[in-house]
């Protein structure tokens, strides 16, 4: 009995995997005769043909679409994708669609072919007895232990839709503090890097064709003028190392930052000091935990167990290892806030809406406050440094181009001054 079980459990993981689409290619002729081809998306060849000479075409061949070369060809997942498919999963659950049926219509929807695959993929096993959450672990680099773990308490306390719900404004809340910090840093780094390409650029091009009209003078150069000649010749003889030099620290700095966990450390409480940014940082690692506790701790999560997906989703290794002596702390029965306090580097506001959370028996709704506040408070630091990094990065421009040009220019004028 339990091996006709096996089978027919093996047949329907099977028949349910096969009705996967895939993208094939075809030959025929049209009712003119014309010949056509074209991409067709199917669960067979066999079925494609059908579908084809129903058109009214005459088939000639179909053919799985080779992938490419190099890579999968496939756009790349981004949390922004999970967040979205978050929402859609809740707002089908919310409508009544049983759960197969919403991976269909969701995935229907989706245009990035790998998050169609992926939801597929969750959809095939699911319909074939696998937990929603079983299903979600085995693909940890999307979804992570507390995205499984608040689908695995809905799912035990049948709240699902609800739970769906919760996850989703988390997600929507998380990502768009992550754009508001990426805001922040990408627009001073890029233009710094675009100062500095230019400055090669000149340093390499530009000077040498200085550097033989000084040649000519035969007068004695100023200083300044000799720096910037010197710092040409280095830039046209090594550039090639400087590049591959600068390519390979970055890579080091991401290795050494992801195996080394004192370099990480200092990495972030570095981080944290930079002027201004490092306040944006600050705020917003206060913004991830209030939010992610809130999260949890309305979910039903045991608040030890909430601690734990807290420190994963801090984002800065000082305060994951301050939430990690806040759960040891709670473990052994000392007060959430009391526990907060204790570690010193946590605001006020903080702790008081923590004690006030506890007290009054509402602590997701105060700290959901806390998360709205610094999260706001994220938004007007990012508009501000905006603001304020325009005047510095012209700042920066002019002293790198403007200095090299004033280089070039200076002995052309002391010529000027003694004709």
């Amino acid at each position: 009995m339990a091996t006709a079980t096996a089978t027919k459990t093996s047949k329907t993981r099977r028949n349910t995997k096969a009705i996967t689409s895939q993208a094939y290619l075809y030959k025929a002729f049209d009712k003119k005769g014309k010949a056509v081809q074209g991409e067709i998306s199917g669960t067979s060849p066999a079925l494609i043909r059908a579908q084809l000479q129903k058109q009214g075409f005459v088939v000639k061949t179909v053919k799985k679409k080779p992938k490419p070369l190099f890579g999968s060809g496939k756009k790349k997942i981004k949390p922004s994708d999970i967040a979205v498919f978050s929402r859609q999963m809740a707002t089908m659950m919310k409508a009544g669609v049983p759960l197969v049926q919403a991976f269909e219509i969701v995935a229907d929807g989706v245009d990035n072919p790998s998050v169609k695959d992926l939801i597929f993929e969750i959809r095939d096993d699911v319909a074939s007895g696998t937990g929603f959450a079983p299903s979600l672990r085995k693909h940890p680099r999307y979804f992570d232990d507390l995205f499984c773990n608040l689908v695995e308490a809905g799912e035990q306390s049948g709240a699902l839709e609800t739970m769906l719900d919760r996850i989703a404004t988390y997600k929507e809340k998380t990502e768009a503090l992550k754009a508001k910090i990426k805001k922040a840093l990408t627009y001073p780094i890029a233009v710094v890097v675009v100062a500095i390409i230019v400055t090669a650029i000149l340093l390499v091009k530009v000077v040498p064709q200085f550097a033989e009209t000084f040649g000519s003078f035969g007068a004695e150069l100023p200083a300044f003028t000799l720096f910037v000649l010197h710092l040409s010749e280095l830039a046209q003889a090594y550039w090639l190392y400087f590049f591959v030099a600068l390519i390979l620290a970055f890579f080091a700095f991401k290795e050494l930052k992801l195996r080394n966990k004192k370099f990480a450390y200092l990495v972030d409480r570095f981080s944290l000091k930079i002027p201004i940014i490092g306040d944006i940082l600050y705020q917003s690692v206060m913004a991830r935990f209030a939010r992610t506790l809130a999260t949890t701790f309305a979910a039903g999560v045991p608040l030890i167990d909430a601690l734990t997906s807290v420190a994963g989703a801090a984002g800065n290794r000082i305060y994951a290892d301050a939430i990690l002596r806040v759960r040891e702390e709670v473990s052994t029965g000392v007060q959430l806030n009391t526990a907060i306090r204790n570690q010193g580097i946590f605001p006020s506001l903080l702790i008081q809406m923590a004690s006030i959370g506890e007290e009054s028996g509402a602590l997701d709704e105060m700290l959901d406050k806390v998360a709205k506040y610094y999260e706001d408070e994220v938004d007007n630091k990012v508009d501000s440094l905006s603001s304020l990094l325009e005047p510095m990065i012209m700042a920066v421009l002019g002293v790198l181009v403007g200095g090299l040009m004033i280089a070039m220019y200076m002995p052309i004028f002391q010529i000027g001054q003694v004709v």
